[in-house]
């Protein structure tokens, strides 16, 4: 891929994403250019990365073939009023903020424009970012071939349907933040039985991240894997028994429920 990639905006998301493009060289730094509101971030992306910046959006606009607005919610409208006259008609814009729909940015546009609405996760930092996307009609087949691409280079990527998008911060963008707690968790019951917390904490994580991996790997159903680990009258199904009556895959269920609530109640007003 050799074409120009646009960032406006570049905290700890985009430099997941930048990261993770070319780490996987699906795009190389000479192919970026990035804007940001400080000085500071600017000269550590540079540095970083070794990626032309610049403080001036438009800079950015007007050049890119896929340009990534890395911004927070409350602060498209007044970017998009800022560029938009700087930006090629066959440019591909692509939102990464919860609550910003397709139809927002056509309308911020003023015109038709290609759009791409998504949704990825902090483990993008480490190329295991899970990232779902939506795109609206403009959009072609070879350009979304190429946008998953894109993403693909700092994880795996999912195309859905827009009206289910409100529903992803819950199972793949807050998600993570469930799993760091139920590392702790583990972690701790296992210092509790004497073990030390930073073996503890590698020894919890590993172990999520082989499961996940088992999922991913196999196409087996979750609870196919589950019964594999649990033989009849074991420590695991008694364990497994525990956390049932403890209310364990309810409470999940319920934190999912409260999240997506909020995502929808607060709209483009806030981040996940």
């Amino acid at each position: 891929m050799d074409s120009k990639i646009g960032f406006i905006g570049c905290g700890k998301m985009a430099q997941a994403m930048i990261q993770g493009m070319i780490a996987s060289k699906v795009a190389t730094p000479q192919q970026m250019i990035v804007s940001a509101k400080t000085e500071e971030t600017l000269q550590f992306v540079e540095k970083t990365y070794d990626i032309r910046t610049t403080p001036n959006n438009k800079e950015v606009a007007e050049g890119a073939d896929y340009l990534f607005l890395a911004i927070q919610p409350d602060l498209y409208a007044e970017v998009i009023n800022e560029v938009k006259e700087a930006v090629k008609d066959e440019t591909i814009i692509i939102t990464i903020a919860a609550g910003i729909t397709l139809d927002f940015i056509e309308k911020q546009f003023g015109k038709s424009m290609k759009t791409v609405r998504s949704m990825p996760n902090t483990p993008s930092l480490v190329g295991e970012g899970m990232s779902a996307l939506c795109v609206n009609s403009y959009v072609t087949a070879e350009d979304l071939s190429k946008i998953v691409q894109l993403f693909e280079g700092f994880g795996k990527a999912e195309v859905i349907d827009e009206q289910l998008m409100d529903a992803i911060p819950a199972v793949s963008g807050s998600s993570p933040a469930y799993a760091y707690l139920f590392i702790e968790a583990l972690a701790d019951g296992a210092v509790m039985q004497g073990i030390p917390r930073k073996q503890a904490y590698k020894l919890a994580a590993q172990a999520l991240l082989g499961a996940a991996k088992m999922v991913l790997e196999t196409e087996k159903h979750p609870g196919e894997l589950k019964d594999d680990v649990c033989t009849p009258g074991g420590s695991t199904i008694q364990a497994i028994a525990t956390l049932e009556k403890q209310g364990f895959r309810a409470s999940i269920i319920a934190a999912m429920e409260s999240c997506t609530y909020r995502n929808r109640r607060d709209g483009s007003s806030g981040s996940i």
